[in-house]
């Protein structure tokens, strides 16, 4: 059985925030962090904002060569006013995952204690209608009750068996998942490789085995609600054709929607990441088609699927290629009124089109809305067109997250939240930091 650590052994206790009246200068570093600056009473990051928003530290190192106190930060879910659960991916192929809970206000030192311990890769995080706290590993979802006195005692495993890191040549075990309107689990299984092609980049059969069917199929499995506060063993395959569906999001109105990481071709513009629009029974194109309608080279000649026929549902919108998706949320906040019901997306890429938190326009289903003559961001570089359909301009909240020699890496945000005062909180994998989006002011 793998061990859990105790609530009472600590990720670390830090402290960080501080108010702007007496509040020791916080020197520049790799982060950004500016130095006499703050954003809401947080420490202000030297990262380039939208007009009306800030970007305020909430956990991350303090000094260059510093150690983190978080890994590879990556989803967050709030508890109350000033107590949020943060997982710690740990790192890629390891044990070494764990929750921590986070204590921060501004003007006062933040806190972090870990709570679970030696978890396989923990990301997707959500509050269950039963109070409970759910959990994604790499091959499983637990549960668990974060405000008990031994947390640890109460994880019960509610989905095991997903397919795990040992079957997946091209990193894509994490376990995300959103609970349905009718109380049903909806989970990603990541494509086994990155185009089902053979070392010599040709198709080992006529189609694909991890397309539709089978243990490693890529795409969403179903499980139903067993009627008695838990879930089904068996599954149903709610969609297929789905590279990663690391973004993956559930609107009011019942609108599933996810955020595809497409393929790994080594060309700069090609291919579009995507947002799908998910209905039951539907084929997203893996690993057939790319874009709206494009054959992928190494199927072109296969012929596996006509990409312009109905067997392939297209994308809703295109995503900049490269610019990695990797959460989504609407946005229902009081902080940022111009945001309201809009489609919140972290760009998590480490190419010129990554880096970013953006939000689109969208419909009363919470649907983007496409347009005409879009363009996305390139670090370094004028915006580009997209020439394709569907495409909408992105609302960027962070255009200056670029890489600058000296004081930052490019941006690399991962998860998002909404906070109870409608700011919105963000993870920073890469840089090991806790970010707070706000209302510019001090």
């Amino acid at each position: 059985m793998r061990r859990i650590l105790p609530r009472f052994a600590r990720c670390a206790i830090v402290a960080l925030a501080a108010s702007a009246a007496g509040a020791a200068p916080v020197p520049a570093f790799a982060a950004g962090q500016a130095a006499d600056a703050t954003c809401d009473g947080y420490p202000r990051l030297r990262i380039g904002m939208a007009e009306g928003f800030c970007a305020g530290l909430v956990l991350g190192p303090a000094a260059p060569g510093k150690a983190r106190r978080l890994r590879l930060p990556r989803s967050l879910l709030q508890l109350d006013e000033d107590t949020w659960l943060v997982a710690d991916l740990g790192g890629w192929g390891t044990q070494r995952g764990a929750l921590c809970r986070l204590q921060a206000r501004p003007g006062s030192p933040a806190t972090l204690v870990r709570l679970l311990g030696d978890l396989n890769l923990p990301h997707a995080l959500a509050l269950g209608a039963d109070g409970k706290v759910y959990v994604g590993e790499m091959s499983r979802i637990f549960r668990f009750d974060p405000h008990a006195a031994a947390p640890a005692e109460t994880v019960e495993t509610v989905v095991a068996d997903l397919p795990d890191n040992r079957l997946h040549d091209n990193r894509h075990p994490l376990s995300k998942f959103v609970f349905l309107p009718d109380g049903a689990l909806l989970v990603n299984v990541g494509a086994p490789s990155d185009q089902c092609l053979d070392g010599e980049g040709k198709p080992l059969a006529g189609t694909c085995p991890e397309s539709a069917e089978g243990e490693r199929a890529a795409g969403l499995r179903r499980y139903a609600p067993d009627g008695n506060g838990g879930w089904r063993r068996e599954y149903t395959v709610y969609a297929s054709g789905l590279r990663n569906s690391v973004a993956l999001a559930v609107h009011r109105s019942g609108t599933v929607l996810q955020g595809e990481n497409s393929y790994d071709f080594a060309a700069r513009w090609s291919p579009f990441d995507e947002i799908n629009l998910v209905r039951e029974g539907r084929h997203y194109g893996w690993p057939y088609c790319a874009d709206v309608a494009a054959a992928t080279p190494g199927w072109k000649d296969a012929k596996a699927m006509a990409c312009d026929s109905p067997a392939h549902t297209p994308p809703a919108l295109l995503l900049p290629p490269h610019a990695a998706p990797l959460d989504m949320l609407w946005y229902d906040g009081g902080m940022f009124p111009q945001l309201r019901g809009r489609l919140l997306m972290s760009w998590h890429g480490f190419r010129s089109t990554g880096g970013r938190i953006v939000a689109f326009a969208t419909d009363d289903d919470g649907v983007p809305v496409a347009e005409g003559n879009a363009r996305y961001p390139v670090y370094g570089g004028k915006p580009r067109r997209y020439a394709a359909s569907p495409s909408a301009n992105a609302f960027v909240l962070t255009p200056g997250w670029g890489r600058l020699a000296g004081v930052r890496r490019q941006g690399s945000p991962v998860g998002l939240a909404v906070a109870r005062d409608g700011a919105i909180w963000a993870t920073d994998d890469r840089a090991g930091m806790v970010i707070r989006i706000a209302a510019d002011r001090p």
